[in-house]
């Protein structure tokens, strides 16, 4: 029950990401944003450890900054540029992937897991319970902007792959791991950012744009990446993924409009949760009725 209690809270605060980084992006470059957030995230989760008197000691930084890069600065990066082009329905859409991936790269980075018909319908039915949830405004024809779209695909890809990454490398407190990824990140982004932005001509944002990536930072980063990496470590990096099918439902409690066909989604979603849970603990009642057996 714990797990699926944190794969809804993940999926809420995710969600509510898309409104406050489209509040962002509309004043700062993403760059920034990315950085802002990355910042915010990795203060936040420092003073946490502070608190709980928690340290690195299993983990090298030289893995974190592997980590980081695709499982934090990448998609940063990539989901902040391509939301000045596409609307918060297409860029669910497209996050929705992320279970594909990571459900498909898996066995490469993880001993022992495999792709199982049953694992590969939930997430089938999964990203279909995302488009019946979004297909009152992708059936209005509206322009999806594909290069913003392919942007966000890339981010998402790469967070899949560093989530395979968490669960076979990092080691320590899931506080500490949420930590170290966000401190790596933000000098990755600190670093590139006078590159690729001129800061000399920026102007000073409004309270709205800064209240934005606050809260993008403290909530929707440094908060969700703690709540990742304690579902990763109990119910692995599959189900975890899983919470990006909820994240379309994080939009719709901050005011977007409910269609009749949201009932139908919300049931595809929450079942192919279901059914990718079910046969994870059928397979793992396989493996130690095998083990006593021998």
């Amino acid at each position: 029950m714990r797990s699926y209690l944190l794969l809804l809270a993940i999926g809420l605060l995710w969600g509510s990401q898309f409104i406050f980084m489209h509040q962002a992006v509309a004043e700062l470059p993403p760059i920034l944003v990315a950085a802002g957030r990355a910042l915010c995230g990795s203060l936040t989760l420092g003073l946490l450890c502070l608190f709980m008197r928690l340290k690195s000691e299993h983990t090298p930084w030289r893995t974190y900054m592997l980590i980081a890069l695709l499982d934090a600065t990448i998609p940063f990066i990539m989901v902040a540029w391509g939301q000045q082009y596409v609307d918060s329905a297409i860029a669910a859409v497209v996050m929705g992937c992320i279970p594909f991936v990571t459900i498909l790269a898996a066995p490469l980075f993880i001993s022992g897991e495999r792709i199982t018909k049953t694992g590969l319908l939930s997430v089938i039915i999964g990203f279909a319970g995302v488009l019946t949830l979004f297909w009152p405004k992708l059936s209005q024809g509206m322009n999806a902007g594909l290069l913003g779209a392919m942007a966000i695909l890339l981010g998402a890809s790469c967070f899949a792959i560093g989530l395979l990454m968490i669960k076979r490398f990092a080691k320590d407190h899931p506080v500490v791991v949420a930590r170290n990824i966000l401190i790596s990140s933000a000098i990755q982004l600190l670093l590139v950012a006078p590159f690729m932005v001129d800061l000399g001509s920026l102007t000073l944002p409004s309270t709205q744009a800064l209240s934005a990536i606050t809260v993008l930072g403290t909530l929707c980063t440094g908060l969700v990446y703690f709540l990742y990496m304690a579902l990763i470590q109990k119910a692995g990096p599959t189900f975890a993924s899983f919470s990006n099918y909820l994240v379309p439902l994080g939009a719709l409690f901050l005011g977007e409009q409910i269609h009749p066909t949201t009932g139908v989604a919300l049931a595809l979603i929450l079942g192919s949760v279901a059914m990718n849970q079910w046969a994870q603990q059928r397979r793992m009642q396989r493996e130690v009725s095998l083990c006593q057996a021998s």
